[in-house]
């Protein structure tokens, strides 16, 4: 999984020789005990780095080019301390290829009532500085997060911690590599896109391999590899009886472990952190790949089926944006809905890829026939996945802009039985309400092959959009279909404009 431990987001303080070298010694020292505060916080993933004070342009274009070239560092956080004349952060500013966050806080919590003087006032104006700050990221157009308040609160630690989350998954865009294993379902629109301006724009890149090479990397795997990896599987799930050693179907299972052997280390070999698969494309393997993209994906690699790179791309960077978090992260579709007097509901699958991440309890392994794709039965796991809130999300390519649809669920264990029904499942009642989020989801365009992440929150998909350059939609229990309608057209209108901004 994602270790963003390793990642860094540098803190750098503003302020001006104006106040003396024993003002400037003070900044320093009060930010480098904000930041100390700041790199301890549970809330923040990533290290926090204090970088020296900045007083004069070149310093400042400096510290954002050095950002820019440091591969660790996914995003920067501007404080002025005191007042610090905007015109200085132009150079630097227009530079800087880092998401940015403003953190608009002061060192003092309370006024000092009985002492403060002119020489206090003069420290600490954050108050006044950070609004000349403001001015010039709004007059650069600069997309940012604004975060308000005071640096030893928990509520700021969890909005930078989010806002951090976010830039991971923008850095891990950045270098990412995409396989994609047969082309696209035949005949689908969604699925497709321009991958050329993806990766222009999003930074990860798409190229599609022929099942024939996938076909030989799964030749290549021993037999001592498929025994030890079926070890494992009879390990960690209930494995129904006909996959056991010696039982009519063990050599599906096996099939299986192969195919994960070898799509596993043709994904490492390629340095890729997601991929897709198409029924539609299975030369040379004997099943369609289920258990091995199911347990791929628990391992945090990203996935989308019938050649969905976008949705890889989105399933990825959810799993990295929830690393070291509760839950689970899993490709998914809408497919079915319950509409009773008992209230309406979405039943999510897939034909065999949903991840166990989010399964609730201990999978059973099992092997059924798959009606399309014309392979042997499949091996896959089944569950049901474990109530509470989530959040789903696609994106979209809608020609001019990529488009990011989200909506707020909420998962519930199923009142009833599913015997016949032999894939993974997740059943959740949408918010408002079934009826305004399908239509309002419709009407957005967005896809029928989603990402469902039970940490990932909206105000973090909203940052990861908005520092991606991504138009974000957000469903929930506030959404009016009208005013929905109203976004959408306000949207289009904007986005054709800002072109030429």
């Amino acid at each position: 999984m994602h270790d963003l431990g390793s990642f860094e987001v540098w803190f750098i303080t503003g302020s001006q020789h104006l106040y003396g070298p024993e003002t400037l010694e003070t900044v320093a020292r009060q930010a480098s005990e904000l930041v100390a505060a700041l790199d301890a916080s549970s809330s923040i993933p990533v290290r926090v780095i204090a970088r020296p004070v900045v007083t004069d342009p070149d310093g400042i274009r400096a510290v954002c080019q050095e950002a820019n070239a440091t591969p660790a560092c996914v995003g920067v956080i501007a404080w002025m301390h005191t007042f610090s004349p905007a015109k200085m952060w132009i150079a630097g500013l227009t530079t800087l290829q880092r998401p940015l966050l403003h953190l608009h806080t002061q060192y003092h919590r309370e006024i000092p009532w009985d002492g403060i003087d002119m020489d206090f006032m003069n420290l600490n104006q954050a108050a006044h500085g950070d609004r000349e700050f403001g001015f010039i990221a709004a007059r650069m157009r600069l997309e940012r997060k604004v975060v308000v308040g005071h640096w030893t609160d928990p509520e700021v630690h969890g909005q930078i911690g989010t806002w951090a989350r976010a830039a991971c998954a923008k850095r891990d865009w950045e270098t990412g590599r995409i396989a994609r294993f047969g082309d696209n379902m035949r005949d689908v629109a969604v699925t497709e896109g321009d991958k050329v301006e993806a990766q222009r724009r999003l930074g990860f890149s798409v190229n599609t391999f022929g099942v024939g090479d996938l076909a030989a990397a799964v030749d290549s795997a021993s037999d001592a590899e498929v025994d030890a990896l079926v070890g494992q599987h009879l390990d960690e799930y209930d494995v129904a009886p006909i996959l056991l050693p010696g039982a009519p179907c063990a050599g599906s299972l096996r099939d299986g472990a192969r195919i994960e052997l070898g799509l596993r280390s043709f994904l490492e070999a390629g340095g890729f952190s997601a991929f897709t698969t198409t029924f539609e494309d299975l030369h040379g393997l004997t099943q369609l790949p289920g258990l091995a993209v199911q347990r791929l994906m628990r391992d945090g690699y990203g996935f989308g089926a019938e050649g969905d790179w976008k949705t890889a791309s989105m399933v990825r960077a959810m799993k990295v944006m929830t690393a070291g978090l509760p839950g689970g992260v899993s490709f998914m579709e809408d497919y079915t809905y319950h509409l009773g007097e008992d209230g309406d509901l979405s039943l999510g699958a897939h034909m065999l890829e949903v991840c166990e991440s989010i399964a609730d309890g201990r999978p059973s392994l099992e092997v059924h026939p798959l009606s399309i794709g014309g392979k042997a039965d499949p091996v896959r796991l089944v569950f049901d996945a474990h109530p509470g809130t989530a959040v789903i999300a696609a994106i979209s390519d809608l020609g001019q802009r990529f488009r990011m649809v989200a909506t707020v669920v909420d998962v519930v264990t199923p009142t009833h039985a599913l015997p016949r029904l032999p894939v993974a499942r997740a059943l959740w009642r949408p918010r408002p309400d079934l009826k305004t989020n399908a239509a309002a989801w419709i009407h957005a365009g967005g896809s029928h092959h989603t990402s469902l992440g039970y940490a990932v929150t909206p105000q973090g998909l909203a940052d990861f959009a908005s520092m991606s350059g991504i138009e974000f939609l957000l469903i929930d229990e506030s959404t009016r279909l009208d005013r929905f309608r109203d976004e959408l057209r306000w949207n289009d209108l904007y986005y054709l404009l800002a072109r030429g901004l």
